[in-house]
């Protein structure tokens, strides 16, 4: 698979909420850092996505925001 986006990061999914729509996928990235991702529960299940998969967070510049401590 190729993607025009280049800033992915390796990691496991240690978690997956699922709602009645939408799911909130968690990645260990490494040193206990984590990411959530929030997709659609029909994305979840098509990809067959499970808890201790191995997956890339890919990441949209645009839809990144910081914030001072």
């Amino acid at each position: 698979m190729k993607l025009s986006a280049r800033n992915t990061i390796k990691g496991k999914i240690v978690e997956i909420k699922e709602g009645s729509v939408m799911a909130i996928v968690v990645i260990e990235i490494g040193t206990g850092e984590r990411l959530s991702s929030a997709i659609t529960l029909d994305s979840v299940q098509e990809m067959g996505l499970k808890v201790g998969d191995q997956a890339l967070a890919v990441i949209k510049s645009t839809e990144v925001m910081v914030a001072l401590p």
